[in-house]
């Protein structure tokens, strides 16, 4: 009896091992053999060669999977890989392979004060020699963006796509003018108007850095930004928002997330949705600063287009609808891993 108790477990593990060839054994996950980030714990400096000089920028590997490698592309611009610490939480326990990674101008990574730096396809290129440099391909490399990290990834997955085995866009449209038209007619409309006001004339007076500016912003933060009072937001999202450079963020996306008023507020991407032929994830969040509808527009424009919803979730879904977002990215991740 107790044989055939014995001979039932291992079936059953082997059942379940087969139903999920993309997570690897525990062993084989934080097997670091032949990795040549061993003694830095898989954090190391990329040199990136740039019209303006080389610098370098910071990644983290965390895993070990050859088939499901996850490069992450943080917003911003000018903000940092930590929010992106709330994956620790989910990806290692399904097996996934995945890279932290600041850009140029961002906390680990060198910081140069050259505006002729600030360019979505010099950005590409940089993303293009950090996947060189971490020897993703074709046959495992899945890029994520999040905010303005959607509008890098889809730029390279526009300019390489030869390159991607999946592509995730994640709470950002592919249009500029679109986003800031919903923010005027419809996430603007939902302030108080006296506090709207006086945010524009902040804005129009340069005074981003007064304290008040950023506590008359703070209600519209926290409802679409991130859906809890912010004293309890969490320590990454905390540490990331402290560090942004905003040499790199006024300039490209404009003083706050009530619209884009920089180097970004022209581009729009959604007639080429249909070029960019990898898998991709569309991520959308109810009460997102960008627009839900929108984004699961983009989904159906994307040949091989999926779209994750997050009925509780603003634009760091993430962290307000934790559970979805997790669960929907780790689902595509493996499915397009299956060949699904």
């Amino acid at each position: 009896m107790k044989r055939f108790a014995m001979l039932a477990l291992l079936l059953l593990c082997g059942i379940a091992q087969a139903a999920d060839p993309a997570k690897p054994a525990s062993s084989a996950y934080f097997d670091n053999s032949g990795r040549d980030d061993v003694l830095s714990g898989g954090a190391r400096m990329i040199p990136i060669h740039t019209p303006v000089g080389d610098f370098k920028v910071w990644t983290k590997r965390v895993g070990n999977n050859p088939r499901i490698k996850l490069l992450l592309l943080h917003g911003g611009p000018g903000a940092t890989h930590e929010y992106f610490e709330a994956f620790d939480s989910y990806l290692p326990d399904a097996g996934i392979e995945y890279y932290y990674y600041d850009q140029l101008g961002s906390a680990y990574s060198d910081q140069p004060d050259d505006p002729r730096l600030l360019d979505t396809a010099r950005f590409v290129e940089e993303v293009e020699q950090v996947r060189k440099a971490l020897h993703l391909d074709k046959d495992n490399f899945y890029l994520l963006g999040h905010s303005w990290g959607g509008i890098l990834a889809t730029e390279y997955a526009l300019k390489y796509p030869q390159h991607l085995k999946g592509l995730i866009i994640s709470n950002v449209m592919s249009s500029i003018p679109a986003y800031n038209r919903y923010a005027e007619q419809t996430l603007m409309p939902q302030m108080d108007p006296a506090a709207l006001a006086e945010i524009k004339r902040m804005e129009a007076a340069k005074q981003y850095d007064d304290p008040r500016y950023m506590q008359l912003l703070t209600p519209h933060y926290e409802q679409h930004v991130l859906r809890m009072p912010a004293a309890q937001w969490p320590d990454p999202v905390n540490r990331a928002f402290a560090r942004i450079n905003k040499k790199v963020y006024v300039p490209m996306q404009g003083p706050s997330e009530l619209g884009a008023s920089g180097i970004l507020q022209d581009w729009d991407r959604t007639d080429d949705l249909a070029k960019i032929e990898v898998p991709t994830l569309v991520i959308g969040a109810r009460y997102d600063t960008m627009d839900p509808a929108f984004m699961e527009m983009m989904s159906k424009r994307l040949p091989q287009g999926r779209y994750l919803y997050c009925p509780q979730g603003s634009h760091m879904a993430m962290y307000d609808d934790q559970a979805t977002y997790m669960n929907g990215l780790i689902d595509f991740l493996r499915d397009v891993d299956s060949g699904g």
